[in-house]
């Protein structure tokens, strides 16, 4: 069983940042598609960026030049930094992978999620 588990969640004000992070004992992030996802309430959940093959990435129009998708090998966690934080960044931000779509795609059924982490940025 895939266990991943999301922290570093909190609150921000705006022009801010956070890091949450996805940490999956025993699977090796970097074999992986990794994504994150997030879902703000009343809102559909949002494919927020994906990291395949250790370098290859994808990242939503909405977050483009401000979050950063990464991984720790040795820790085998997945990273999102977030940057210039915005009020409509709010959302619970969920980590997924195990899909079976070889190019990684956002829109990708994912097997495997975490159980979220809150982020909330105030103006």
């Amino acid at each position: 069983q895939v266990q991943l588990v999301e922290s570093g969640g909190g609150s921000a004000q705006a022009g801010g940042s956070l890091r949450v992070s996805c940490a999956a004992p025993g699977y090796t992030v970097s074999t992986y598609c990794m994504a994150w996802f997030r879902q703000a309430p009343g809102k559909e959940r949002e494919g927020v960026a994906t990291l395949f093959d250790g370098h290859t990435t994808y990242y939503a129009d909405s977050v483009k030049g401000r979050f950063a998708i990464s991984l720790d090998n040795t820790k085998n966690t997945l990273y999102l930094q977030m940057n210039m934080l915005k009020p409509e960044d709010t959302a619970m931000y969920y980590c997924a992978s195990g899909t079976a779509d070889p190019y990684c795609n956002i829109d990708a059924d994912f097997a495997y999620w975490g159980q979220g982490t809150q982020v909330t940025v105030s103006s």
